[in-house]
């Protein structure tokens, strides 16, 4: 007997204060987010955002970063611990990179998609699997949010007002409501902050 039940879309994403996920200079502009990747809360959200997961989702920009980067880390000996544990998720997950400008990546187990993500992505739940996780990709959370397909947002919320950016929740978007499942705060003011959408 099979699980009928679609599988879980969860996706992770850090914002400042007043909701962008880059400062005013644009996508490469993170200092609002960077300074509070390394802090404790944030590490033990890194733990938590893969512990269900066995499909990680991404964008191509952020996907040739992301991936190259945690790649090393994987193989570094010498890297905290709860870093090398999400790294190691991440080389041996499924991977889905959204892209209209490639058509391969040079990981292993990772496919390449040029579709609308709200269409893949309700295909992809009625596969067998644990969670998938839409991994710091904001260009597929907008329309995911949008078509009403996230089922949990893992967010840390960086005590920082940007100022200028791209905003994570923009008008238009469909009523929700959501139902906290857990919330830490960091030393420096950060919040850990997981939610369930309440259907």
């Amino acid at each position: 007997m099979t699980d009928s039940t679609p599988r879980k879309v969860t996706a992770n994403i850090s914002i400042t204060l007043d909701g962008r996920y880059n400062g005013p200079a644009g996508p490469g502009d993170l200092g609002p987010i960077v300074r509070y990747a390394t802090s404790d809360v944030a590490r033990a959200h890194l733990g938590r955002i893969w512990e269900n997961a066995t499909t990680a989702v991404f964008g191509r920009g952020n996907a040739e970063g992301f991936v190259g980067y945690w790649s090393t880390v994987a193989a570094d000996d010498n890297a905290d611990p709860r870093d090398r544990g999400y790294a190691k998720w991440l080389v041996d997950a499924e991977k889905v990179v959204f892209s209209t400008t490639i058509t391969e990546l040079p990981w292993d187990r990772t496919r390449v998609v040029n579709a609308p993500a709200a269409e893949v992505l309700t295909q992809l739940r009625e596969t067998s699997g644990g969670d998938i996780l839409v991994n710091t990709a904001p260009s597929i959370l907008k329309p995911l949010l949008a078509a009403d397909l996230v089922d949990r947002l893992y967010l840390i919320i960086c005590p920082e007002i940007a100022g200028g950016g791209d905003l994570l929740f923009e008008d238009g978007l469909p009523s929700s409501a959501w139902s906290l499942a857990h919330q830490e705060v960091g030393e420096s003011g950060e919040i850990s902050l997981t939610y369930d959408r309440i259907r």
